[in-house]
């Protein structure tokens, strides 16, 4: 059985005074209920703490350990605490964030670079997955939030809508580009939907080869050299630095993309993590 942590404290006046009586007026209580509660903390200890003698008492062996130990755990938790409340108060400590790696290239900048410039006692840690992984970690309590597309709604997560996305098929505006060669990540739902669509494009879109890729960056790059169609998100698509993309057709399909902030609002008090939020949000309205 566990110790009341009373009785840890009281015993731990009495090892200091090594007088009941005069213990128990500094703590405010009367000599009885002290002794009693020794007692209590003894049979919990199992084993006899102080030698009681007509001057007075003194420690045992197992008491004088014990009193040591006890107070080193009781200035642990004195600190835990302190710690705890530092982040209701402190912009500080470790913030978990998880994103498509395409979706940080264009979240990431427009929030990290200035809490980390304002905060100096502030982390942030980056994991890089699909958005359907980074939701099961968040709601796993393995991320502390996750900027993710199309999020499915669930009872433990808080969803916050942050901006709109389209995803269609996009070619070399300056190379002849391969008419045949379909180029996307088929583990992403959006690429299986309108990848089902090709073939009903006409002439242009019977896609007969497909090269696959787990980043949509290299499909950019691979689509602006002409090596065919890619299928990717506008803002991906906007990133690249050449400027050499452009939609396949005027009105061809489109999936529509609803970028999301996801936290579990259970698990998050700190300061920290609220300021991190804050500027996620304000980033994406800024762009």
């Amino acid at each position: 059985m566990l110790p009341n942590p009373a009785e840890v404290q009281y015993f731990l006046e009495v090892s200091r005074t090594l007088n009941i009586s005069r213990a128990a007026e500094r703590l405010g209580i009367t000599q009885p209920t002290l002794s009693l509660s020794i007692q209590r903390l003894e049979q919990s200890v199992g084993s006899p703490l102080l030698l009681r003698g007509k001057t007075g008492v003194r420690l045992t062996r197992v008491g004088t350990r014990f009193a040591a130990q006890a107070q080193a755990l009781l200035d642990q938790w004195a600190k835990m605490r302190t710690d705890a409340l530092s982040e209701e108060t402190e912009i500080k400590g470790s913030v978990t964030i998880g994103c498509h790696p395409s979706v940080a290239l264009y979240s990431v900048p427009g929030f990290a670079a200035q809490l980390m410039r304002e905060h100096a006692e502030l982390e942030i840690s980056f994991r890089h997955d699909l958005s359907r992984r980074i939701t099961e970690a968040v709601i796993s309590f393995e991320l502390d939030c996750g900027i993710v597309v199309n999020p499915v709604a669930h009872p433990d997560l808080r969803i916050v809508p942050l901006c709109h996305d389209e995803v269609l098929f996009w070619r070399s505006s300056v190379h002849p580009h391969v008419d045949d060669v379909l180029i996307c990540d088929l583990d992403l739902v959006q690429s299986q939907a309108l990848s089902a669509k090709a073939k009903k494009l006409g002439a242009e879109g019977q896609f007969r080869r497909m090269m696959t890729t787990s980043s949509l960056e290299v499909a950019a790059k691979l689509a602006s050299l002409g090596a065919g169609v890619a299928i990717l998100p506008t803002r991906v698509a906007r990133l690249d630095p050449s400027n050499k993309l452009k939609p396949l057709m005027a009105k061809g399909p489109i999936f529509e993309d609803r970028v999301c902030l996801i936290y579990r609002p259970d698990a998050q008090r700190s300061l920290a993590f609220k300021t991190v939020m804050r500027a996620i949000e304000a980033g994406f309205k800024a762009s």
